[in-house]
């Protein structure tokens, strides 16, 4: 099965098309948003009529007042609840994240470590027991040879033999 290729006049043309497809959804959706915020305004914020009188205008002072503080109360209310759900997904990423096990392991460095020193890390200050393994191995006596020793003699000795062999070389 071949497929056919499409041309590029024939690409262009339908990601031109989609284009302005896209455009009029755009415009159209800004629109209806516009729409819903005026009629929004006019529900919740009727025309102004300004008083005459102090009084009058003292009382509408106090009634916006009221407004605003209840206003801020419901956004602070607001949010604290977005903080909460936003902490709440954090902790879930993390969890989520955890049980994956996509995390990498680190290369652990080789350590040389003594016995003493393994159990002193991993018991603290309660380890007070020494692992000496050599000290509990068995004690074997060497026997010294006698005839090695009489070979070994005087250094001096072995010092001016050695001269002596060295002057035979050299007048050769």
């Amino acid at each position: 099965m071949t497929e056919k290729r499409m041309s590029m006049s024939r690409k262009h043309n339908i990601k031109g098309a989609m284009l302005t497809v896209a455009k009029d959804l755009l415009e159209a959706e800004a629109l209806e948003k516009t729409e819903e915020r005026k009629k929004y305004m006019e529900d919740s914020c009727p025309p102004l009529q300004l008083p005459h009188s102090k009084e009058e205008l003292a009382e509408l002072c106090s009634q916006f007042h009221e407004k605003i503080e209840m206003g801020e109360d419901e956004r602070y209310n607001l949010e604290f609840k977005l903080n909460l759900v936003f902490t709440e997904v954090r902790d879930l990423n993390i969890k989520m994240i955890d049980l994956k096990g996509k995390f990498k392991k680190p290369k652990l460095k080789k350590v040389r470590m003594s016995a003493d020193a393994m159990l002193k890390a991993l018991l603290g200050s309660k380890h007070t027991v020494n692992m000496d393994l050599r000290a509990n191995l068995k004690q074997v006596k060497k026997e010294v040879k006698e005839e090695d020793k009489e070979a070994v003699g005087d250094w001096r000795k072995n010092i001016e033999d050695k001269a002596d062999r060295k002057k035979m070389f050299e007048t050769s």
